[in-house]
């Protein structure tokens, strides 16, 4: 039997399969290189090897793609005919249920795989990317702290564990352990890209933009270049610090070069593009043409049925673009969906209003927008991202009672975000224009 570096039974493999596969699982694990490539060099290798099938499988099923989603129902059906051992079946069951549209099923399922083998590296990340998408901070954290003690700075992966334990924390507001854990983790693993952005995300939930710059600069050749899959997301990070700053030019900057400079037609990219793009709009820079070109490649990825948290920011893009019947139509296939999925669940009780807030802003209506936003701000308890991504429903948010002069929730938006980031000063502008507003100091 052939073993994996972390102890675990590969069924169907050989010794040169292994070796793909786990040059496969470190591009995964770090986010840099092409780890379907390597996949498919095990399976050419090795046609019967269980867990480089279900690899691929779960990879495409977490790109929140629909072709991908389809490739990645093919890549099961054909794994689920080879032989796997009760590890690799407890996996591909866990896979399937996210493809059904049930991520939470498939988080609990992977809770219940992580526990029973703890260091299952690859079922590890994907529970983690599964509670990222889903919005559960809890388990970010906690999936991760069930199974740490079962690791050691002597076992392959103990550095990812950290970087993943690090973000968890982050996300349920433990900053300084955080930001401790994975410091700690970039030390272990310099090229381990979701650690450093871990850290940007404290640093960015701190307020600590001119840090955020710093680190992101002075580290940049650790997290980019070399088909790193979320530097994307990193010089994202990096352009929330510089607009926090009142650095909106360097920003823009960065959305042209590194974030869409490639036109990458990945939705997480793409996301990124959108949020971007949509927090200059709204500090009043003239972004040009740039939503046409984004608006054209979310229309091979918002179907209205995968994802909702694609979906709004894709309607982002087509608002930016003049598209707005294209948003209609997408509100439209939410109301008329009955499947009682949780994806479609998602969509219909919050993914709606959250699309049909931004568009009613976008058009001015700001009324309505405020009265959608403050209904659909709490995604955080449904699904959709990190807190980072879904700050922009509240600036949004903010930004709508303050043009439609709703004066009360306009400085009560404001006092709020200030209470988190006291030193933002686009949180203390919209303060100060809160308090010129009838009625919101009383």
């Amino acid at each position: 039997m052939i073993f994996d570096t972390q102890g675990n039974s590969l069924t169907g493999a050989t010794e040169a399969a292994a070796t793909a596969f786990e040059q496969a699982v470190r591009a995964f694990n770090i986010y840099r290189g092409d780890p379907v490539a390597r996949l498919d060099e095990a399976i050419a290798e090795a046609p019967r090897f269980a867990m480089a099938h279900l690899t691929k499988a779960a990879l495409y099923a977490l790109a929140t793609e629909p072709a991908a989603a389809a490739e990645a129902r093919a890549i099961l059906g054909h794994a689920r005919t080879l032989r796997m051992d009760e590890r690799e079946a407890s996996f591909a069951a866990a896979i399937d249920h996210v493809l059904r549209g049930d991520w939470t099923a498939g988080a609990v399922a992977l809770d219940h795989h992580n526990i029973a083998w703890p260091h299952d590296l690859v079922a590890l990340q994907c529970g983690h990317l599964i509670d990222f998408y889903r919005a559960n901070a809890r388990n970010l954290r906690d999936r991760i702290a069930r199974v740490l003690p079962k690791w050691s700075a002597d076992r392959p992966g103990y550095s990812i564990v950290l970087g993943f334990h690090s973000f968890g924390l982050e996300e349920t507001g433990d900053y300084a352990f955080a930001e401790a854990r994975g410091r700690e983790a970039c030390e272990r693993e310099p090229l381990d890209a979701w650690a450093h952005h871990a850290v940007a995300h404290v640093l960015e939930m701190q307020g600590r933009a001119a840090e955020g710059v710093q680190w992101m600069t002075s580290r940049e050749p650790h997290w980019s270049g070399d088909g790193n899959f979320i530097q994307v997301h990193n010089w994202w990070h990096r352009a929330l610090c510089h607009i926090d700053l009142g650095e909106t030019a360097e920003a823009l900057a960065l959305y042209d070069a590194p974030i869409r400079g490639g036109l990458s037609a990945v939705a997480l990219d793409l996301v990124d593009a959108s949020a971007l793009l949509w927090r200059l709009a709204m500090e009043g820079v003239d972004v040009g043409d740039r939503w046409q070109e984004l608006a054209s490649a979310w229309d091979a990825h918002a179907d209205g049925e995968l994802y909702a948290f694609n979906d709004w920011h894709a309607a982002m893009a087509w608002l930016g673009a003049g598209r707005a019947g294209d948003v209609d139509v997408l509100l439209r296939r939410y109301r008329e969906n009955s499947a009682t999925t949780e994806a479609a669940g998602w969509a219909r009780g919050t993914g709606h209003d959250l699309i049909a807030g931004f568009a009613a802003f976008w058009r001015g209506d700001h009324a309505e927008a405020a009265e959608k936003l403050f209904r659909a701000r709490h995604i955080a308890n449904a699904f959709g991202g990190s807190h980072a991504q879904r700050d922009i429903i509240d600036w949004t948010l903010t930004e709508a009672a303050l043009r439609g002069k709703i004066g009360g929730l306009a400085e009560a938006m404001a006092n709020e975000r200030l209470a988190l980031k006291p030193h933002s000063p686009v949180n203390r502008r919209f303060l100060s224009r809160a308090s010129a507003l009838p009625m919101a100091a009383e």
